[in-house]
């Protein structure tokens, strides 16, 4: 027998825009975790459940070399909420957004739509049941050059 199949995650994905940028520090402020792969990470409870909210990084990340890793969020967002140059197009740093419980909590996906659009003010692009693990998987083993939001479109029937 092969291995066992991953489970799937209820998730909410929007595509990267300034405005969904400036939406994202507006409602939920700095991240809570930046990470050197252009990652960013905010967990807040979202209607009944503590919801992971990640900003994915482009393939190939690379953080401008003026601004550190912890600050390159703050950076973007008020450049593009003030109508300011960004440090890089936001086209070279950030794919899109995505939300998901943090905790393996169980709930389905039209609840977290409602919650996550409620906390966010912005409808998500695409919402349903992904495999993490597979587009993880896939991520490491192109080492970080394949789109996860693509991936994750890709599974919700969107590309």
């Amino acid at each position: 027998m092969g291995a066992s199949p991953h489970p799937l995650t209820p998730t909410c994905v929007w595509r990267a825009t300034p405005a969904l940028i400036v939406a994202v520090d507006d409602r939920f402020g700095e991240p809570l975790d930046a990470y050197v792969n252009g990652s960013q990470v905010w967990l807040r409870d979202d209607g009944e459940v503590t919801v992971e909210w990640r900003l994915h990084p482009v393939p190939g990340y690379r953080r401008p070399p003026q601004v550190g890793t912890y600050e390159v969020f703050a950076t973007v967002a008020l450049a593009l909420a003030t109508g300011a140059a960004p440090p890089a197009p936001l086209e070279e740093l950030w794919e899109g957004l995505e939300a998901f419980p943090a905790y393996g909590d169980e709930v389905e996906p039209a609840p977290l739509a409602v919650a996550a659009t409620a906390a966010l003010g912005i409808a998500p692009d695409a919402c349903g049941l992904v495999d993490h693990g597979s587009i993880g998987d896939e991520w490491e083993r192109a080492r970080g050059r394949v789109s996860i939001i693509d991936g994750l479109l890709r599974q919700l029937g969107q590309t």
